[in-house]
């Protein structure tokens, strides 16, 4: 059999090895992105598909009938037509939370740039401006301390729960948005990790937004589509909400008119919090694990 990966530079960008899989197939091919007009060409001679971005869709996989298996490379698999993959008889799996730790710690990571304005004090130093200050120390922006602060957390499951376990740690009480709403809502920090569905897109509306403690923060490391974006670019520039730290966006790679893009006191990064080499070789290994399971007659990780 013939393995062909659609997504493969952002999971292994030349620092790690596919040799797990390698060992499994006849034939490996690995392509660092493709796009849904090139989907049916590289699918073809291929057994195997492993994925995460491209639409695997109903169309597709009628047109591949040499297609027994697809590997989703991540845990969403929202991008795979799973009703027509099991009317088709092809096998699909996933990644199930693979990637607690490191988000639970890039959310702390953003929580404490908000509090202690690293890059920025960084920033000011590297260009000379503590060498020409007078005194000893100086602040470009006050830090806060983050004990006795409240974390408002929407969304208890394995990630929040790992989150509320190290805020505890620096000494934050902790309001869990399923046990007591409005103390969540009231929170100093209000971080998303609760999964995209029909119901909750936009669910950090203008309304949401203005229920929200004055001077709070907005974070989300979960699902671009939560937050409605335009809103909160208002909310912060109306000064609703003292700013927002956020690892996902509703489209991704944004668009250059991104509400959020350029606003002060909003801190973007480019949906790295997965992104530790470690939780990427775990993609790997279970990649691997999923399909001898598989091969060998098992269900690991089924989601058809």
């Amino acid at each position: 059999m013939n393995i062909v990966i659609f997504d493969g530079y952002t999971i292994n960008p030349g620092d790690l090895s596919w040799d797990k899989l390698d060992a499994l197939c006849d034939k490996l091919t690995v392509f660092d992105s493709t796009s849904e007009d090139k989907a049916l060409s590289r699918l073809t001679g291929n057994e195997i598909l492993m994925t995460s971005k491209c639409p695997i869709t109903r169309e597709l996989m009628e047109n591949s009938p040499q297609l027994k298996y697809i590997g989703c490379t991540a845990t969403g698999y929202n991008n795979i037509d799973v009703e027509a993959a099991a009317d088709l008889g092809i096998a699909v799996t996933n990644i199930p939370a693979y990637s607690t730790d490191a988000v639970a710690q890039h959310t702390i990571a953003l929580m404490l740039e908000l509090s202690n304005h690293v890059g920025l004090h960084n920033a000011s130093v590297q260009d000379g401006q503590w060498s020409d200050n007078e005194y000893f120390c100086y602040w470009k922006k006050s830090v806060t301390l983050l004990t006795g602060k409240s974390l408002g957390i929407i969304g208890y499951g394995a990630i929040g729960k790992r989150v509320a376990q190290i805020a505890r740690a620096l000494g934050m009480e902790i309001n869990i948005f399923s046990q007591d709403p409005a103390g969540a809502m009231k929170s100093d920090f209000v971080s998303l990790h609760c999964p995209l569905t029909r119901e909750n897109r936009h669910m950090v509306n203008t309304e949401f937004l203005v229920n929200m403690k004055p001077g709070a923060i907005l974070i989300n490391t979960a699902r671009g589509g939560l937050v409605d974006e335009r809103a909160l670019a208002d909310a912060i520039k109306a000064g609703f909400i003292a700013g927002a730290a956020l690892d996902v966006l509703e489209q991704e790679p944004p668009a250059k008119d991104c509400p959020l893009i350029g606003l002060d006191n909003c801190i973007i990064t480019p949906h790295i919090a997965w992104s530790p080499k470690e939780m990427r070789q775990a993609v790997i290994d279970i990649l691997a694990e999923n399909l001898e399971s598989w091969l060998t007659g098992g269900m690991k990780n089924r989601v058809d």
